[in-house]
């Protein structure tokens, strides 16, 4: 009993899924170096989101062509404020990487 992966182009997804999937862009100093030195973007996910979902989000999102995609999890950290201890919630972040030539503006600002 062999099983085979589909290949992109027989793999659907749900697009009410896929515009859930990004929560949130992350600028930061380290995300805009990033960006700048790979053409990278950098977004927060879902924590059970998978790379050819963020894949396809990101293309039917924003209309860019993908090249690949990274995936972080970042630990919470255990904070304290006096006698009270608090936990930050873990962060699952999506390094995606865009072909030559492909551009995504996340400022705001009008190109």
């Amino acid at each position: 009993m062999s099983r085979v992966n589909p290949t992109p182009a027989e793999r659907k997804f749900d697009e009410g899924r896929l515009m859930s999937v990004l929560v949130a862009p992350i600028v930061s100093e380290k995300a805009t170096h990033v960006a700048d030195k790979t053409n990278a973007v950098t977004f927060k996910v879902l924590q059970d989101a998978t790379k050819p979902e963020i894949k396809a989000a990101v293309e039917l999102m924003f209309k860019v062509e993908v090249k690949g995609v990274s995936v972080v999890n970042t630990k919470g950290k255990t904070k304290r404020f006096g006698r009270s201890v608090g936990r930050r919630d873990n962060v699952r972040k999506a390094y995606v990487t865009l072909k030559p030539g492909q551009e995504l503006n996340l400022s705001g600002e009008a190109a």
